[in-house]
Formats: structure tokens, sequence, C-alpha cells
């Protein structure tokens, strides 16, 4: 019996670029047996939106009470996948447009991957293009230090320690194991610490011939010099959730060099000293913040 696959896509106030985003997914070469969105109570017409797909049986629209952003989507979207049995998730954000081949692709490298290294692969992603076809600096994976050891063979695959929530594939086993993402983060570094964590059975692989195209208004990665009054709450987020990680799951150097990293960013960006203070104390408070994640369940 062929392996079901449910895509996952967690939506908020994007109608613009959603229905490109879905549509994309259902004209895979490889269908997908399920699409799952989770629309985090968005304020827009995204309901209306979504009330095309209604009749479309492959698709299931779920709308949440409140806003749980990202981290909350994922996981309720992960978890419901994995209720209804999916044997492989693939998770992406609303402005995620995906190649007709991507799903294809990243099946065949995953399997390809386990053959050759002869073990279980914990997550393969794709490769992240932004709209004029360069490399999305935002979604760049983790490289290992051996990253290569998959090219040499011939294999498009790099073999990596984390990457970001745009077109992940996780298999049922990595699920089962570690849990879903951490929903009290929020927003920012839920991605990372998800696939970190996951990474604990060994790298994932990105496929290099999986693509997919990341529509953001700029290509500009995560960076704290560019901290302003605007976008402060996602930089405290990322603070807090970042700090969190790195004083409870890496090691105490790892959090110093991030701790002096977003500082130096702060200062050469001319952040001023108000939202700076504000950057330090969610930092201080990712010491406390440690929460555990939560294990799906199969219903019967």
């Amino acid at each position: 019996m062929t392996d079901q696959v449910a895509a996952v896509v967690v939506t908020y106030n994007r109608v613009d670029k959603l229905g490109r985003v879905l549509d994309s997914i259902l004209a895979q070469t490889r269908p997908v047996d399920r699409l799952i969105v989770i629309d985090n109570a968005s304020t827009d017409s995204t309901p209306q939106l979504l009330s095309v797909y209604v009749d479309d049986p492959r698709v299931e629209l779920v709308r949440l009470d409140h806003n749980t952003g990202g981290a909350g989507g994922f996981s309720a979207g992960m978890e419901r996948a994995y209720e209804r049995g999916a044997d492989w998730v693939w998770i992406m954000d609303d402005d995620c447009y995906t190649d007709e081949t991507a799903l294809e692709r990243l099946l065949f490298g995953h399997a390809e991957a386990e053959q050759e290294l002869g073990r279980n692969v914990p997550y393969s992603c794709s490769l992240v293009r932004y709209t004029d076809g360069s490399i999305c600096e935002m979604n760049n994976a983790g490289a290992t230090w051996d990253w290569g050891r998959l090219i040499a063979k011939g294999k498009q695959a790099v073999l990596i320690t984390n990457c970001s929530f745009v077109s992940v594939l996780i298999p049922r086993r990595s699920i089962a194991k570690f849990g879903l993402p951490l929903v009290d983060y929020f927003i920012w570094f839920d991605d990372m610490e998800y696939t970190l964590r996951i990474s604990a059975d060994g790298p994932g692989v990105q496929i290099l011939d999986s693509l997919v195209t990341h529509d953001m208004p700029t290509n500009r990665g995560v960076n704290f010099g560019d901290l302003n009054p605007g976008n402060a709450w996602k930089f405290f987020y990322g603070a807090r959730n970042e700090s969190s990680y790195r004083w409870h799951h890496d090691d105490k150097l790892a959090w110093i060099r991030f701790v002096i990293t977003t500082f130096a960013r702060m200062i050469r960006g001319g952040v001023g000293r108000r939202l700076q203070l504000g950057v330090a104390k969610r930092i201080l408070s990712g010491i406390k913040f440690d929460p555990k994640p939560k294990m799906a369940r199969t219903v019967r």
C-alpha cells in the first residue's frame, strides 16, 4: 500500500497568497492524500477564500479559536495529520509556492538518502528560493561538517542539522518519538528547535532538486540589527525562544555566543537603547522558560 502523505499549511491573514500556495500543493505530480489547512483565526477574507475548497475531498479546513502563532498552528496540523494516520507530514507556510515535483523529489530523495546512509533520516526539506530565483536567505538549512557525503555519491542531497518550516517532510516515526513543535514558542525559532530536536536520530537531508519559492517581502534572514518598534514583538519572541534553547538544550557557551552576537548586531544596526533593553529582558526570561513538547496520539 502506498504511504499516505498529509500536507499541512498554517495561515494567518495572507489571503493574497494562500490560494496559490494551496493550488500548487494540489497540483503535485505525486498527489497529496490530504491537505490540512490551519487557519489561525484570520481576520481578513481567508474564510471566504477557503470556502472554495470545502467540496474537495482532499482538503480539511480547521479554523482555530484564536491565533496560536506558527508554532501552535503547525503543532495542531501535525497532530491532526498524525491522528488521521499519515505516514508523512509535509509542512509549509502560507507564502510557499511548491514546484509541481517538489513532493515527488522529497519522497524519492529521502528514501535514497536512507538507503545510502543505512539509517533512518528524521526529516528532509526542499531547496527554498526567493521570488527572483536566488537562494532565500531566511531559509538556509544548517549544514553538517560532512554535508557533501551524499553529493560525493552522486545524490542530489546534503546533510543538515536544522531547517525552517518551509517545505519539510517529516516521517511519522519522528513525530511518534519526539512529539510536536513547542506551542509555547508561538513564533520564531520553533522550527529550529524542532528540527534540532529530531536530529537526535541523526542529520536530516536537504533535497536539492525539490524546489519551492518563498514569497517574502524582502530577501533577508533574521538579523537583530533590523529590530524596530514595528517588528519588535517578533524579535522579542525570537530572543526568548533561542535563549531558552541555548541555555537548556545546547550549552552555556552557545548561550553566551548568542547573547554577544545579538547585541553586536543591534549595535551595528543602530537599534535604540530601549529596544536593546527589551531584548535583554526576553533573553533573561528564556533562562526560566523551558516548555516541554506534547506527544501526538492516534485516535482509534
